[in-house]
């Protein structure tokens, strides 16, 4: 009999930072509610184990990009709503009354007025110029007869100092009591660090929730989440001279212990980690260019480091960042599907 097959690179996720972030955000957002947008996987960390530790935290709104999102959480009977709204051939499942939608465009609101939808959201376009409906609409009638669970918008330059920000939520709060709305949104996690001001009745974070720094405000505040770890497939020693990788970008200045560990860009480990990323805490820096599913160490600060070893890959997201020159949110949803996860 077979015996089952793990992948030598897996995902260590820390479930009490998770939660401890939740509870931090909701703590900012004052008399607010604190939701969680777990679109994206859970921003790739697996959608239905984040959304079943933060429910058990205390969490009652989540929120999704589509409607295939919300069919394969649709076990868990999730408070849900889906951010891109109800296409047409959404509309089956938008009508079984597995999430709702948060409906973006006028199009969007006739095709669920027509249908006799239910409850939903919608979402006021304040300055973005991406997703929404217009304020004049609003105040114009556009949403009369809906049955508005939340109204919401979205911050554009929240991770800025911005006069966008003030701004927004000026042209939001004018909104107050055009609609039935029962309540209005409008932070996201770097909107909560800006103040209770942007708080309005919901708070919607993301980011902040797996371990990411949008502002300063909330360092020391957030914990890391995600520490990707990997198996050494070889340890070699590479004499003085010799290169590493790729385009030989990395020469050895003297005899040095190298470890090769079974991770590469295709798990989102990118390219722009190459002689900059490193693991242990600092103490094992990447040599030469990160291909596709290979990495080199250096470990010469553990000398004891074997074939079959496990090795945690530094990844706060914040300096990660910066040694990628990828943003906190690319680096986090594009943690690959061949990751196992260790939820701990």
């Amino acid at each position: 009999m077979r015996g089952r097959v793990t992948a030598p690179h897996r995902l260590r996720i820390d479930t009490a930072a998770l939660t401890d972030n939740w509870r931090a955000l909701d703590r900012l957002s004052g008399t607010a509610a604190c939701g969680a947008a777990i679109k994206a996987d859970g921003y790739g960390l697996g959608a239905t184990e984040v959304a079943r530790h933060l429910a058990a935290a205390g969490c009652r709104d989540f929120f999704v990009a589509t409607w295939a999102e919300a069919e394969r959480l649709a076990p868990l009977h999730l408070p849900l709503s889906v951010l891109h709204g109800v296409r047409e051939e959404d509309m089956p499942l938008a009508l079984a009354g597995i999430a709702r939608p948060v409906l973006n465009t006028d199009a969007q609101i006739a095709r669920w007025r027509a249908a006799g939808g239910g409850a939903c959201d919608v979402m006021v376009d304040t300055g973005m110029n991406r997703l929404g409906v217009s304020p004049e609409g609003v105040r114009g009638g556009l949403l009369e007869g809906l049955a508005i669970e939340t109204l919401m918008s979205h911050l554009a330059c929240a991770d800025e100092d911005s006069a966008m920000n003030a701004a927004q939520r000026m042209a939001f709060s004018a909104l107050r009591g055009a609609t039935g709305a029962r309540r209005m949104s409008l932070a996201n996690s770097a909107g909560i660090a800006l103040g209770t001001d942007y708080a309005f009745d919901l708070t919607r974070p993301g980011l902040a929730l797996y371990g990411g720094v949008p502002r300063r405000e909330l360092a020391g505040i957030i914990r890391q989440v995600v520490t990707p770890e990997a198996q050494v497939l070889q340890r070699r020693t590479v004499r003085a001279g010799e290169t590493v990788g790729y385009n030989a970008t990395w020469t050895a200045e003297r005899d040095t212990a190298v470890a090769i560990l079974n991770l590469g860009y295709a798990d989102g480990y990118f390219r722009g980690f190459s002689d900059r990323g490193s693991a242990g805490g600092g103490t094992l820096p990447v040599i030469g260019r990160v291909s596709m599913d290979l990495v080199a160490l250096d470990v010469s600060a553990a000398p004891g480091t074997a074939e079959g070893d496990w090795v945690a890959i530094d990844f706060a997201l914040p300096e990660a960042a910066t040694w990628s020159g990828m943003s906190q949110y690319e680096l986090l949803t594009a943690l690959g599907r061949r990751y196992g996860r260790d939820w701990r």
